[in-house]
């Protein structure tokens, strides 16, 4: 069997059997089509080409694949305009390749083994975040709207990501009728797993005054928005505020978790809100309260100490 059949059925098993998203599955047929076409061309053979067959991935190959990966602009498989390829998103290649070696290895096709695949290392990950006098300015954004409807509407979603923290996509998937009889609903994210989110009173309100005025949208979608649609709304609203760094809905989901941290939630339960799998994730978010801790330190340490 090909490496482009053997491709085929490895995302129809991560779709079906690990239950992974679309969004998953599309990004690993990306990937592996440009891990294979590089195979292809650097591959010899005759016959069924040899870059079609499993053996033909070997150490050497993900050796030159991973020069490629950080030397080139990779103009021919990726656009011509592409720049040179971060190392975190190297590492995505790299993962998708990863777990496709390891469905080889449990189908019993003989391949290069999965535990061969190194991460590249990357710098820890900064966050870029608004001031909380920029989320004010931004959420009082819609406020100024002439459009009532428009007004209506950006408000609650600008609310809606604030207090609960959603990513775009779980946002854009929330139904039309949504139960706002409670201060909570559960949301499906990233992996089909299901957790749950709390509104605020402004959030609740907003939704509540948004639906009451919109009582004919028709759609079984609470805002019928797609997620380009949203990002432009939160970009117009930003820029209205005067805030001078991109501002996305993941953004205003970091000052959510941030705000959460600051305040003096624990990671553990800010890492339940956000829906995040690994703790490891969440711990970008605690730079945020050195702050706090520097506070912490010079209120109640070596007060006993000798002057």
């Amino acid at each position: 069997m090909t490496l482009t059949e053997l491709k085929k059925q490895f995302l129809e098993y991560t779709e079906i059997e690990k239950g992974r998203s679309f969004k998953t599955i599309e990004n690993y047929d990306r990937y592996l089509s440009v891990f294979l076409a590089f195979l292809k061309k650097n591959s010899g053979g005759s016959g069924v080409s040899k870059g079609e067959e499993p053996s033909a991935i070997t150490s050497e190959v993900l050796r030159e694949y991973r020069l490629w990966l950080n030397r080139k602009h990779t103009t021919e498989y990726l656009g011509a305009n592409s720049p040179t390829i971060k190392k975190r998103t190297q590492n995505y290649y790299l993962i998708a390749l990863r777990a496709f070696l390891k469905y080889l290895a449990k189908r019993g096709v003989k391949s290069l083994a999965a535990e061969n695949i190194e991460l590249a290392k990357v710098a820890e990950r900064s966050l870029d975040l608004m001031t909380s006098e920029e989320l004010n300015r931004l959420l009082d954004g819609p406020n100024k709207e002439k459009d009532k409807q428009k007004m209506l509407r950006d408000k609650a979603i600008l609310e809606m990501f604030f207090s609960t923290g959603l990513r775009v996509s779980e946002l854009c998937s929330l139904p039309r009728d949504l139960d706002l009889s409670k201060d909570e609903f559960s949301v499906r994210g990233k992996g089909e797993k299901v957790r749950v989110v709390f509104l605020t009173s402004e959030a609740k309100a907003a939704v509540k005054e948004y639906l009451s005025k919109n009582k004919d949208i028709t759609g079984g979608k609470l805002f019928g928005l797609t997620p380009r649609s949203i990002e432009r709304l939160v970009k117009y609203y930003a820029i209205k505020a005067g805030i001078s760094r991109k501002v996305t809905p993941h953004v205003i989901r970091h000052s959510f978790a941030t705000d959460l941290l600051q305040n003096g939630a624990d990671l553990r339960s800010v890492q339940a809100l956000l829906g995040h799998a690994n703790i490891t994730t969440t711990q970008i978010y605690t730079h945020v309260t050195d702050r706090h801790l520097k506070e912490i330190h010079q209120a109640f340490h070596s007060k006993n100490r000798k002057k």
